[in-house]
């Protein structure tokens, strides 16, 4: 019997051509495209929350349509699966919530753990098919997930959070390519999706962050201060608006001063600010840790997607602690660790705090508070 694939399609050309891959390789391939969009976006108001607006390119009802137009080009069949409520009570609300307790958070990270690797592989079993594909740069030979073969793709960042399990049953057909060919493959086999641009953006964020963020959270101005001296230097708009590591549009009172943002505290209302060297530091300590493979004694560690990984010793496994070999700057409280030994992935953990800063502050379990050593 032919082994049967449920393809998560996003009417964007990596999961096309993943789509087409499996089928040529002999697969019963069925695609789906999991629905997040609203019915009808409101049109957002600062009074009200709601659960949407305008999406972008990776989650309309146009890029659900050009999905279907790839699975009738490929003569496979196309469901459209609603997933709003899942998306809104796993990747929404947490993300909502991270930044209102001064956290930054890892969406996409969560999205690839809670709903393309849970919820869906879930329906995957409902409907008796062997495995779950996706379009994402990221290989897997046996039990291991490694880095994608084109550097400038690879997606293996996000996907520390796939659980051990789940991984004999994933397929990634576009892991071994480059995106100049995983698209001349999409033009050979005439595509609709061949040369659709990428999009960018968090999927359910349309144009500005704040503004996204203003709309959904309480938020006030507030003291800017720096961390060293104590001295208020600025005004922030909202301390759920900033991030660790952020230098501009701080608020400072002397602009010309070079300043970045060091530590949150939302319950005070308070955004702390210093110089360079306090934004770094020689370890963290993480939380939520999912592991891959056992962690040597000294794995490779990335705090942020296009962050080159440092190496680091692991001091603990409970509570997960690691040191640097080298200081890091912007170790980000809600933001991902991810763990490698070379090319492969060996997990990772949501960041609590960062350790061992340069400056001499020591961040307490509260995102953003601070000590002095």
């Amino acid at each position: 019997m032919r082994k049967t694939v449920l393809v998560a399609m996003s009417g964007g050309v990596d999961s096309s051509v993943s789509a087409y891959l499996l089928k040529e390789a002999g697969y019963e391939v069925v695609g789906a495209m999991m629905r997040f969009w609203p019915e009808e976006p409101p049109r957002p108001t600062l009074d009200i929350p709601h659960k949407g607006r305008a999406w972008e390119s990776c989650c309309t009802p146009e890029a659900a349509y050009e999905a279907r137009r790839v699975a009738e080009i490929l003569d496979i069949p196309f469901y459209l699966l609603d997933y709003r409520e899942t998306f809104e009570e796993e990747i929404i609300q947490p993300f909502l919530k991270d930044y209102a307790q001064g956290r930054t958070p890892n969406p996409c990270a969560r999205c690839n753990t809670f709903v393309k690797f849970g919820a869906l592989l879930k329906q995957a079993q409902r409907l008796g098919l062997d495995y779950v594909a996706t379009g994402h740069y990221v290989r897997r030979e046996g039990e291991a997930l490694l880095r994608g073969a084109d550097p400038f793709k690879d997606q293996s960042y996000f996907l520390w959070g796939t659980s051990k399990e789940a991984l004999p049953r994933l397929l990634f057909p576009v892991g071994g390519l480059t995106k100049p060919e995983v698209r001349a493959l999409a033009e050979r086999a005439g595509l609709p999706t061949a040369r659709k641009p990428e999009s960018q953006n968090l999927c359910f964020v349309a144009g500005d962050l704040r503004a996204f963020l203003r709309e959904r959270l309480k938020v006030r101005p507030g003291p800017l201060v720096d961390a060293l001296t104590g001295e208020v230097v600025g005004e922030h708009q909202g301390a759920s608006l900033y991030t660790v590591g952020q230098r501009k549009g701080l608020g400072l009172y002397k602009p010309h001063l070079e300043r970045y943002v060091v530590a949150i505290d939302p319950e005070a209302n308070v955004v702390y600010v210093g110089p360079r060297e306090a934004a770094l530091w020689l370890g963290l300590e993480g939380e939520e840790a999912n592991l891959l493979a056992e962690l040597p004694e000294e794995v490779e560690v990335q705090v942020r997607y296009r962050t080159p990984p440092v190496r680091a010793r692991v001091e603990s496994l409970s509570p997960l602690r690691l040191r640097f070999a080298t200081p890091v700057f912007a170790v980000t409280p809600g933001q991902s660790a991810v763990f490698y030994q070379g090319e492969r992935l060996l997990g990772g953990a949501v960041i609590r705090q960062g350790l061992y800063n340069l400056a001499g502050l020591e961040g307490k379990p509260q995102a953003g508070a601070l000590t002095f050593s």
